[in-house]
């Protein structure tokens, strides 16, 4: 099991189960939305996450039509995003984690869109969108 939460604590999550792989997104949207160079996500199933505390604080925004980014209202971390048309499938920003993980990124997309002041320094796929799945 996995937890997490956001940075006043008022939310906390649970995932029963295992991370899908982890992505480095460097579109303009999730830049914006993370203050930082790129967002971390990892894909999880909605069956394997519980909401254990702050299902009030729970806001989200519809970045692009069907696209919801969840966050907590009274501190603004971003926690996951989920897509309707996709309802099996939630995203996790997973700097949210409480718990240590030894997963490690697997792909950096939307590298066609990065910010010019960043430089990837790793050797992991880099893709100029999302890859085909």
């Amino acid at each position: 099991m996995l937890s997490g939460s956001c940075l006043c604590n008022g939310v906390q999550y649970e995932i029963q189960g295992e991370l899908g792989d982890i992505m480095q997104c460097h579109c303009q949207k999730c830049r914006k939305a993370n203050g930082s160079a790129f967002a971390t996500n990892a894909g999880i199933p909605t069956t394997a996450f519980t909401l254990v505390q702050g299902t009030e604080l729970l806001a989200e925004y519809e970045s692009t039509p069907g696209v919801f980014r969840v966050f907590c209202k009274q501190c603004a971390s971003p926690l996951y995003s989920r897509r309707p048309h996709m309802p099996e499938l939630l995203r996790l920003r997973i700097g949210t984690l409480d718990t240590k993980i030894n997963n490690k990124p697997s792909s950096h997309i939307f590298v066609g869109s990065k910010a010019e002041w960043f430089d990837i320094c790793d050797d992991i796929p880099q893709y100029e969108e999302r890859p085909a799945v």
